[in-house]
């Protein structure tokens, strides 16, 4: 019986998580962590010269600092291959998944994603203001 729990777990995760592969080619996202602001000013150059409407997002993980929720997503489009680190204190329409620490969301689309880009202080963040809907 443990042995068709497992499948059936197994091939819910396959179907669900269906992200597609990519790798980045960007020396700054390799050498960097998205925390850095030297990640994120490249990803900032690079996601205006994509078309956003082409782009992608696909929930990472949850990830907590000095009492800021963040959310890491990858964005994937017209050769961009990246990870953006969303600002989601204010994101009240991402109740559940502050809750659970976005435990199960890992690998769900997320769709209509609209944010924007702080730079005060000579820092970069990006803070989420909406989304459409959660795709798992």
């Amino acid at each position: 019986m443990k042995f068709i729990y497992g499948i059936a777990g197994f091939l819910l995760c396959v179907t669900s998580c269906d992200r597609p592969e990519c790798k980045s080619t960007n020396p700054r996202f390799n050498e960097y962590p998205p925390t850095a602001n030297e990640y994120k000013a490249e990803l900032i150059k690079k996601l205006q010269t994509i078309n956003l409407k082409e782009a992608a997002y696909w929930i990472d993980k949850y990830y907590i600092r000095e009492n800021t929720e963040y959310m890491t997503v990858f964005v994937q489009g017209d050769g961009l291959c990246a990870k953006m680190l969303l600002n989601i204190n204010n994101g009240t329409k991402l109740e559940h998944y502050k809750k659970v620490k976005g435990v199960s969301y890992s690998g769900a689309e997320l769709t209509g994603l609209k944010y924007r880009i702080d730079s005060a202080n000579n820092t970069y963040s990006f803070v989420y203001e909406d989304h459409s809907r959660i795709i798992d």
